[in-house]
């Protein structure tokens, strides 16, 4: 097994801290991806294999799972925070602000956090902080933490953290991927997982309406910037009249960033729900590393990676565009 490269100090402060603590609480940020979920997953198991009391915690609001990762045996998980929260270590993973987790009742003063993540942009708001930029996912992290906690790679730890793998660096094809990557993934295979059954779960048996909604959003692509700026939509309409669930607009943006001259992609889509009126997710996509998306979405309270990240925001289409030409203008002068 090859620990993951960078800060051995924090690494090993967050594995001092997980065995010193006996109880626990793990999170994620909202509308959680198959990196948050696999890493959520593998950690609770590994502290269940140190006989640690350890639950996954995650809203209500967050169920059913979208499709892709409906198969994920979620082990411990809880909706309601226990009773004895306030004796509990909250451990946050792939979390690179604290409020991009919407439960307050984690947020308490004076909580004990353990914060690991890779994301380049992470507010370190831990008590402990292990933040590893060079990492392909918050999995390769959990991975790395195995073997200074003494866990061995069970099968079913390996099928949590292969999910976190091939979902944050897009199966192997984003820049992320380096090394330690393929290497995590050979260790993966060694351990028992079978990958087939893996990627058949999470990119086949696509539901019909998924494809008509991305249909709908490449009929409405628009350019900008000289095609550097690719953008598109989709409205309450859209799901409405293709029945699509709201996690059927994933990937929509990566077919937007494949297009010829473009260096900036994004998909703003209708937020759906009570109390969302107006409100909407910008998805951004970066080609190259002529402009960090991360940095974009800042702007407007997001954040994320350089070449992936997003918001939410309450502007109108032409405002939208106009701040998103601006602000890639910013990054890109001769624009």
């Amino acid at each position: 097994m090859s620990a993951v490269a960078g800060a051995p100090r924090e690494k090993e402060a967050v594995a001092t801290a997980l065995r010193d603590a006996d109880g626990l609480i793990l999170c994620t940020h909202e509308h959680p991806d198959g990196d948050a979920l696999g890493s959520l997953i593998a950690m609770t198991r590994a502290l269940h294999a140190l006989d640690k009391d350890a639950v996954a915690f995650m809203s209500p609001d967050e169920f059913p799972l979208p499709y892709e990762y409906a198969f994920l045996e979620l082990d411990h998980f809880v909706t309601v925070p226990p009773p004895d929260l306030d004796e509990r270590t909250i451990v946050f993973l792939d979390c690179g602000n604290i409020d991009r987790n919407p439960a307050d009742v984690l947020k308490r003063p004076g909580a004990h956090i353990v914060n690991v993540d890779h994301h380049h942009d992470n507010t370190r708001f831990g008590t402990v902080d292990w933040v590893e930029p060079t990492a392909s996912s918050t999995a390769e992290m959990v991975w790395s933490l195995l073997e200074p906690l003494g866990v061995p790679l069970t099968r079913e730890i390996a099928e949590a953290l292969y999910v976190g793998l091939i979902t944050d660096t897009g199966r192997f094809m984003y820049e992320n991927t380096g090394p330690r990557a393929h290497l995590m993934a050979a260790d993966l295979l060694a351990a028992g997982i079978d990958a087939q059954a893996i990627y058949r779960r999470l990119f086949e048996g696509v539901p019909q309406a998924k494809l008509s909604l991305l249909a709908r959003g490449l009929g409405k692509l628009e350019r900008f910037e000289g095609g550097l700026l690719t953008l598109t939509h989709l409205s309450k309409d859209d799901y409405e009249s293709t029945q699509a669930e709201e996690g059927y607009s994933e990937g929509v943006v990566d077919h937007l960033r494949s297009l010829e001259g473009t260096a900036v992609a994004g998909l703003v889509r209708d937020l759906l729900g009570a109390g969302k009126d107006e409100e909407r997710k910008v998805s951004l996509r970066a080609s190259d590393d002529r402009v960090d998306v991360s940095r974009i979405a800042r702007e407007q309270g997001g954040g994320g990676h350089r070449r992936a990240a997003g918001f939410s925001t309450r502007m109108g289409w032409d405002e939208l565009v106009e701040f998103l030409r601006h602000e890639v203008r910013a990054q890109l002068p001769a624009a």
